[in-house]
């Protein structure tokens, strides 16, 4: 039987980031250390095969601080959390081993510093999202609004005009996020924008990669979890940048062969916490129905790396 030929275009880069790298080794080092069980507030990233693993390892995840055992280690997640959280865990003199990004703890000095010079702050990210409950959480409540669009800018109460900043979460649309700082800026004219763009690099990048492949292809799979922000929007700038058949999918098991008969173009991208195993297997996938030939599309090349906290690398 002769197979249907098809171009798979691989999006570089995609999948891991520095900051989901350093969280899972937190984990797989605390483990090292301190052995099983050690918890973990939140997943500590949005992928449900990674967090399945650890989870064999001997990793507990919890929602709350208050499902932790005093007497066990407990690690922060990639997302951050709010200022009381590691407070609570010092408070009950817990092990406690932060797991936050370097680049969401970035954004978290960036707001303590408007906050100190007197400035109210505009957070522009997802409600409900760790990372913005993180960031929102670093500073005392009214003290950061939230804005989701351009039409929430328009509603915003804020105490003095004159006396604004805003920082973004970091796994927004680059394009989506301009706009609303854009009407920001519009709106009130001395609101001090973030020195340097909040939104990561990877984050960035990826979306980057997804937009040069967009117009070669028929359909656009992402590989990430549906609670991972910057899996869904990598989605989003699939279908603006014109490829209509743009869909998340968890694994390979995941995918709608039906609604890719007749194509000839497939584009694959992950999210930055999806692992490169689920690409493989994506790939393979493809390749046991169709003759594939599979075409790197590379927009960037990443070597950032991030140390570990220095208490893992302290013997015990």
């Amino acid at each position: 039987m002769t197979l249907p030929a098809l171009t798979l275009y691989l999006a570089a880069p995609r999948g891991f980031c520095a900051g989901v790298d350093r969280a899972i080794r937190i984990v797989e080092m605390a483990l090292e250390k301190w052995g099983a069980p050690v918890y973990v507030r939140h997943e500590i990233v949005h992928n449900k095969f990674v967090v399945d693993g650890l989870r064999a390892k001997g990793a507990v995840f919890v929602e709350e601080l208050d499902d932790c055992p005093v007497d066990r280690p407990v690690i922060f997640s990639a997302h951050g959390v709010p200022k009381a959280v590691p407070a609570e865990a010092a408070r009950r003199e817990m092990i406690a081993v932060d797991a936050t990004c370097p680049l969401v703890t970035k954004v978290h000095n960036e707001a303590q510093r408007h906050f100190e010079n007197g400035l109210q702050l505009v957070m522009i990210g997802h409600a409900g999202h760790p990372e913005t409950v993180g960031t929102m959480g670093q500073l005392p409540q009214g003290e950061v609004l939230l804005v989701e669009t351009v039409a929430d800018v328009a509603t915003l109460d804020v105490r003095d005009p004159a006396r604004l900043a805003f920082i973004t979460q970091t796994t927004l649309s680059v394009d989506d996020t301009a706009d609303i700082a854009a009407a920001l800026k519009a709106r009130f004219p001395h609101i001090l924008a973030p020195a340097h763009d909040d939104i990561c690099y990877a984050t960035t990048n990826r979306q980057a990669a997804v937009k040069r492949i967009s117009p070669l292809i028929d359909a656009l799979l992402v590989i990430g979890a549906p609670n991972s922000s910057n899996s869904r929007r990598l989605v989003e700038v699939g279908r603006a940048a014109g490829c209509a058949y743009s869909q998340l999918v968890q694994r390979a098991t995941d995918i709608d062969w039906r609604a890719l008969e007749g194509i000839s173009a497939v584009g694959i991208t992950a999210g930055a916490s999806a692992p490169e195993v689920l690409v493989n297997e994506v790939i393979d996938a493809f390749r046991a129905r169709f003759d594939t030939r599979v075409e790197l599309v590379e927009t960037a090349q990443e070597t950032v790396e991030f140390k570990v906290p220095r208490v893992l690398r302290e013997p015990v």
